[in-house]
């Protein structure tokens, strides 16, 4: 689809990711980290919806109403697209937030990913994921996994992607409603940097940890509380910088049910681990239609 109309597409997914670990190997000397993680993307997140305009305004509609509109991701990512592509469609776009915000479960991130995807189908730019991920890197280190839509290991500030297999598990991820600043957390000063290179078998073996995790409980309670509850059903796990916990079950249903004991101040979803994004099925949907109706 190219060119302006008055529908809308709907339901284009932006799910979420967990950091399965999270290593830091050392500071470069542009300040940002070398790191090396995880991303588990699940099948629960936001969702947008799109319509394109002929005028070639960016107007951002839902979503977070306390993040400046030139500060939003979403519009961001569709104004950065627009100039890659030099097109002079625009779009109005619809963000249904679902996710808490800067919990670590790349809700930004993954929202900047779907602007970028969807767009660049709806306004018929033909541009290649790798080109889509080289602008996502622009808006984010964690952009470009979204974009290409595969858990994966991840290297350099987390842009060098390996896709990757894992078991096939059910999550309880919990928010104890407190917010953790990333910024604050990579520029402390007991902060762990100099982590050892590790593999997928030490991931698949269990032998990772987040260097973050320790730095964060210490500081802020909240963290510490829901990491201490949620180890009584599983291993529990920080995502990220946080705030977000998370623990792995074999089944959804023992997920729920410790979901149904969970302190009600707190928020809880229970999603499940895939291999491959629900934007990357969306988009796979979208070109079946378009192949169905191409006449023959």
């Amino acid at each position: 689809m190219s060119g302006a109309g008055t529908d809308w597409s709907r339901g284009w997914p932006a799910p979420a990711k967990l950091n399965l670990f999270l290593h830091i190997l050392g500071r470069r000397p542009d300040g940002y980290h070398e790191l090396e993680t995880a991303f588990q993307l699940l099948d629960r997140g936001d969702e947008l919806a799109f319509r394109v305009r002929a005028d070639g305004a960016i107007r951002r509609l839902g979503g977070l109403a306390h993040v400046p509109e030139a500060e939003d991701l979403v519009v961001r990512a569709a104004r950065l697209l627009q100039q890659a592509a030099g097109t002079r469609l625009g779009a109005d776009i619809h963000l249904d937030k679902r996710l808490p915000d800067g919990g670590g479960l790349g809700g930004g991130s993954s929202n900047a990913a779907t602007v970028l995807r969807a767009l660049n189908r709806l306004w018929g730019a033909g541009l290649s994921e790798d080109a889509l991920a080289e602008l996502g890197l622009k808006l984010g280190a964690d952009v470009p996994v979204f974009v290409r839509g595969h858990t994966a290991w991840a290297q350099g500030v987390g842009e060098q992607l390996t896709p990757i297999e894992t078991p096939p598990h059910w999550f309880l991820v919990v928010h104890p409603g407190c917010a953790v600043s990333t910024a604050a957390v990579f520029s402390a000063e007991g902060l762990t940097r100099d982590s050892a290179p590790s593999t997928i078998s030490a991931l698949r073996a269990g032998r990772v940890r987040n260097d973050c995790e320790a730095w964060v409980r210490a500081r802020y309670r909240a963290v510490d509380v829901a990491l201490v509850w949620l180890s009584r059903f599983a291993p529990a796990r920080l995502t990220g910088t946080g705030a977000c916990v998370f623990a792995a079950f074999a089944e959804e249903a023992q997920a729920q049910q410790a979901l149904d004991e969970m302190p009600a101040a707190w928020q809880g979803i229970v999603a499940q681990g895939v291999a491959h994004s629900p934007l990357l099925q969306r988009l796979q949907a979208e070109q079946d239609s378009a192949g169905r109706s191409t006449p023959v």
